[in-house]
């Protein structure tokens, strides 16, 4: 799995890659110079050792050299951090992008089985650690392997022997490296998942803390987060402790391969009496063998994170490689829509072990109204999402004006409804933005109109700014009858060729409700309407009620018929109205 993610990281990587060879170059400039450091100052050592011997002028020439070197390091450096900011960022760019887009195309059946707070921390949280890891691997990666081979190229050049002793010893912290790093991944890989948990409990109780407060349900919720934040604690901790054993360890091999040189070293100039090793010689060796160990406690620390970071691209990847909705491409546009609905021996279940819908067959002419009752979970709202393909037929068909719904794109077969449902959905923004969701170009007369209709325009009239009051998400402090009569309000201004009504008007008061009733009977003349009813007193004057229990059409007929059967129907308008 891990290496299946690095090849995908790489492949995000090709679209940069004149950008990291930059990088690279630069890389190795900077390591180069800053190499060449060591070098002047072993020089200007060499100028002073002896007494009464020191050239003053040689000394003045070479920091004069030093400064030059050390200002275009440092800016040289600057550039990199730039090129590699651009880099990382425009990965993480990159994939977000992919994220939305794959968020646009997932199934509803992927959006319901997963938490949302989950799939919200994959594309901010978890990207973001992705970005912290991928810009501590261009920042240290690069210069870190650069400053090893050239540090080792300068020690040959001085000492083949000491050199030598560093080679023996280096490989020591890189198994250490390898060994902890190994073992860290799955540490991380938990650590991530319940952050993802945490984040979607979060998200829920931020979005239901009046549900949460109005059951007293505070102690039970904090002592359920409570439980997530000490496992995600637990788990933290031990990543981060494993992975922090790295650099100590790294750097006490390093420490005796710094001892083990000053030895030799040290050894090698009273040996030769300066012949074959100077005391500068030995303290530029020195400072090679400092810069040469250095990388190693960095790359460490690089490889620590990468895993973090590996782990969260991981699940970012397997979000954007869900399998997405079946593609409309090559598939027809519906057009000029007459509203003729038929369902033929529809079988559907979310679960294939658990059958709902069994055999349903529909027929429903232009311009009908159409009530659709039944107790809880009798498959009422599903036909709504099969009418809407949020959800394709197990088998059998679904037809509009004699077409299969598969056999047409689903944007041209949504833009052919209008839906209110008993959840309403407003978005950040003004009221105006979220009435004219369904046609974006409608005028400001036709908007008020179509408010005056919904009877929605006398509350916006008394908001702050009217029209142009921004609003929160999911509709801030309007009450919940106020977000329906939105929802309706947008509604009432597309005015498509058919229309689902899901509770519309639960949410709203007797009087109101009556009035919206008769704008509603307006707006369904001509127009195929489904209405899901709970409320058997508001679906009197449909054309066809289909009354449901248990995936199954069992009753229909007008209101009056049903109720002459004495059937099932009628046990449930009963029931509404028994003293």
């Amino acid at each position: 799995m891990k290496n299946k993610t690095i090849k995908k990281v790489l492949n995000r990587l090709k679209k940069y890659r004149f950008a990291i060879v930059v990088s690279i170059l630069l890389a190795a400039v900077t390591a180069a110079a800053a190499l060449y450091v060591p070098k002047i100052v072993g020089e200007a050592i060499d100028l002073i050792v002896g007494k009464n011997d020191v050239d003053f002028g040689g000394i003045a020439s070479l920091l004069v050299r030093l400064g030059i070197v050390v200002g275009a390091t440092g800016i040289l450096q600057w550039i990199m951090g730039v090129v590699n900011n651009r880099i990382t960022f425009g990965v993480v760019r990159d994939l977000r992008n992919e994220a939305a887009e794959k968020l646009k195309t997932l199934p509803i059946s992927f959006i319901d089985a997963h938490y949302h707070g989950d799939i919200v921390s994959r594309v901010i949280a978890d990207a973001d650690q992705f970005a912290d890891g991928l810009l501590l691997g261009f920042s240290q990666l690069f210069t870190g392997v650069v400053t090893i081979l050239l540090t080792l190229g300068f020690m040959l050049a001085i000492n083949p022997l000491i050199a030598l002793i560093v080679v023996v010893l280096t490989p020591v912290s890189l198994f250490i490296a390898a060994f902890i790093a190994k073992n860290t991944h799955k540490m991380f890989s938990l650590r991530s998942e319940t952050r993802g948990e945490q984040t979607a409990m979060i998200n829920e109780l931020i979005g239901q803390t009046k549900v949460v407060r109005a059951f007293g349900h505070e102690q039970k919720a904090t002592e359920e987060f409570d439980e997530v934040n000490e496992r995600l604690r637990k788990c933290s901790l031990r990543a981060t402790f494993f992975s922090s054993i790295v650099n100590p360890s790294t750097r006490f091999v390093n420490g005796l391969i710094y001892a083990a040189v000053s030895l030799a070293g040290a050894l090698a100039v009273i040996a030769s009496g300066g012949a074959s090793l100077s005391v500068g010689g030995l303290t530029c060796l020195l400072s090679y063998a400092t810069q040469y160990a250095k990388p190693f406690n960095e790359i460490s620390g690089v490889v620590t994170e990468m895993q973090n970071a590996l782990v969260c691209a991981e699940r970012l990847f397997s979000l954007i490689e869900e399998p997405s909705e079946i593609s409309d491409e090559g598939k027809e546009t519906l057009t000029d829509v007459e509203g003729h609905v038929t369902a033929e021996n529809v079988c559907f279940s979310y679960v294939k072990d658990k059958k709902l819908i069994e055999n349903l067959n529909l027929s429903v002419e232009h311009g009908q109204r159409i009530a659709i009752v039944g107790p809880t979970g009798c498959g009422k709202s599903t036909i709504i999402n099969l009418l809407m393909r949020f959800y394709d037929v197990c088998s059998g068909a679904i037809k509009v004006d004699g077409k299969d719904i598969r056999d047409i794109t689903r944007d041209s077969l949504r833009a052919g409804y209008g839906m209110v449902l008993q959840e309403t959905w407003l978005r950040s923004g003004t009221v105006r933005e979220n009435i004219v969701m369904g046609k974006p170009d409608a005028t400001d007369e036709e908007v008020i109109s179509a408010a005056k209709k919904s009877h929605a325009h006398g509350f916006i009239t008394r908001l702050p700014n009217g029209y142009d009051t921004v609003l929160s998400e999911d509709g801030g402090r309007l009450s919940q009858g106020q977000k329906q009569l939105l929802c309706i309000t947008r509604v009432m201004l597309a005015l498509p060729p058919m229309l689902i009504l899901d509770e519309a008007t639960s949410s709203i008061d007797t009087r109101t409700e009556q009035q919206i009733q008769k704008a509603f009977a307006e707006m369904m003349k001509g127009r195929t309407s489904f209405i899901v009813a709970h409320r058997l007193s508001t679906i009197r004057e449909a054309d066809l009620i289909l009354v449901m229990k248990d995936g199954r059409i069992i009753e229909q007929g007008t209101h009056d018929e049903l109720l002459e059967k004495r059937g099932f129907y009628s046990e449930l308008y009963e029931s509404q109205f028994a003293h």
